[in-house]
């Protein structure tokens, strides 16, 4: 048996299992029949949702749903055995400029002899071209990404010599240096500290009121869920994409983890 609880001010409506058929708006993330297979295990089938603009948009489920999966999927990071990820129309594997990615911090490698200033500036190559020197322009939205996250005094430093939830700042100052209009994170909140998960949660809400779609991949049901507006909620399948409210309803949420699930959230 499975228990989540949270107090609140109402209950969470239910949402039917079918579908919904949204109309694609100009700028939404939109995918389609999406499957993953490694090897004779099917680790996705026929994901299909909408990732809207202006909406923090979180990845759920439990170990081994496939979360990053379908995040890396999307990206072309593991290959789909079928289906396509729209963005405006058009496969989103030919607009990856557009696209800012933090990849999980266990897939870093944080003995590279990088400071945190070489780190971000990593974000404006793309805009820069390799090779070419970085303009004031590109320096300057480089130290304002790090006062953003409240990094600029630690510029300097080794990357490696920084916390779990300093480097993982570090990471988002370096998205936030790319000017991008879709950003992926995947698990940004594990393992850090209170401060920085607001910090986090604080800068996601700002792309996500300029109009950028901002997905993240999420591991804990715990309060940190109320900061999400729109939940996408997988098992390897889909089980309902919408709203927060809409997706945290105890048929769902039996569906996904298993058990008996108690779960109230905020209205």
């Amino acid at each position: 048996m499975k228990t989540f609880t949270f107090r609140t001010s109402g209950s969470a409506s239910k949402q039917s299992q079918q579908i919904p058929n949204y109309t694609a708006s100009v700028g939404t993330l939109r995918v389609q029949q999406l499957g993953v297979q490694y090897r004779l295990v099917e680790a996705l089938r026929d994901i299909n949702c909408e990732i809207k603009p202006g909406r923090l948009t979180g990845i759920i489920g439990p170990n081994g749903a496939g979360k990053s999966t379908l995040m890396k999927a999307m990206l072309g990071l593991v290959p789909a055995t079928k289906g396509k990820v729209l963005y405006q129309g058009k496969p989103l594997m030919e607009q990856l400029t557009k696209v800012a990615y933090v990849p999980q911090r266990s897939q870093i490698d944080w003995t590279y002899p990088a400071i945190v200033w070489d780190v971000v500036m990593m974000g404006r190559v793309r805009k820069t071209g390799w090779f070419h020197r970085f303009s004031t322009v590109s320096r300057h939205l480089a130290a304002e990404a790090l006062e953003r996250v409240g990094m600029s005094d630690f510029r300097d430093r080794p990357i490696g010599q920084l916390s779990g939830g300093q480097q993982q700042r570090v990471f988002l100052a370096k998205a936030l240096a790319e000017e991008a209009e879709i950003f992926f994170f995947d698990e940004p909140l594990a393992g850090i500290d209170k401060k920085t998960e607001a910090v986090i949660f604080d800068i996601l809400h700002q792309l996500a009121e300029a109009g950028k779609i901002v997905l993240v991949v999420h591991h804990d049901l715990g309060v940190a869920i109320a900061n999400f507006d729109d939940l996408i909620l997988l098992n390897r399948e889909l089980i309902a994409y919408g709203s927060r409210q809409q997706v945290l309803s105890s048929n769902n949420l039996q569906q996904a983890y298993g058990g008996q699930v108690v779960f109230f959230i905020e209205n």
